[in-house]
């Protein structure tokens, strides 16, 4: 049976570069943020995000995701609703893409709401990414073209990395990339994956 090891870890703690390094070891990588994109695009779930939000969400006949995610932002009520839509959604595609990677010993399933959404419970292990705030901080800005204050924002509604830690069996300090890329090593060697 294909184990899933959880990666997870704060806005800009570079939980995707880790979650790349790790795929150019041969480990299938499920990238949840990316896939949740897609399944966004799938009919029945484009139909029903419309149905809910309106039709404002809609550029080019794709889902605005920063119109959408402007709606829902410090809306809990907003935010339920599309979970409620995508979450199920995701889950299912990632089932799918699991049977197409059952002959792998190991995947890994980067989430940044691993945690919160209870999906640790899938995994064999987990590990959390973080990083110095303002370096995550200094990172988002660079990224997403947005201010220190909404990224700040961002960060306060997702959960600290100390929550993450506590909840983790492993942590990467992702400050230098280098090191960061020898603790994925010893924790892949660990769990005998190399």
């Amino acid at each position: 049976m294909t184990k899933i090891i959880g990666l997870t870890g704060g806005i800009g703690s570079g939980k995707t570069t880790i979650a790349r390094y790790i795929e150019s070891k041969g480990i299938p990588v499920y990238i949840a943020d990316i896939e949740a994109k897609k399944v966004m695009e799938q009919p029945k779930i484009f139909n029903a995000l419309q149905t809910a939000f309106g039709t404002d969400i809609v550029s080019n006949d794709a889902v605005n995701r920063t119109k959408l995610s402007k709606i829902v932002f410090n809306n809990p009520e907003k935010l339920a609703v599309l979970n409620s839509i995508v979450h199920p959604a995701v889950k299912e595609h990632f089932k799918d893409w699991l049977n197409v990677h059952q002959a792998s010993p190991y995947v890994l399933k980067e989430t940044a709401i691993l945690f919160e959404t209870g999906g640790n419970s899938d995994c064999y292990k987990t590990i959390s990414v973080v990083a110095p705030v303002e370096k995550r901080i200094e990172r988002v800005v660079k990224r997403d073209s947005l201010t220190k204050e909404q990224v700040k924002e961002r960060m306060n509604n997702q959960w600290s990395d100390e929550q993450r830690m506590k909840a983790s069996d492993f942590v990467i300090v992702n400050d230098e990339i280098e090191v960061a890329k020898k603790q994925v090593d010893e924790i892949l060697n660990l769990l005998k994956i190399q």
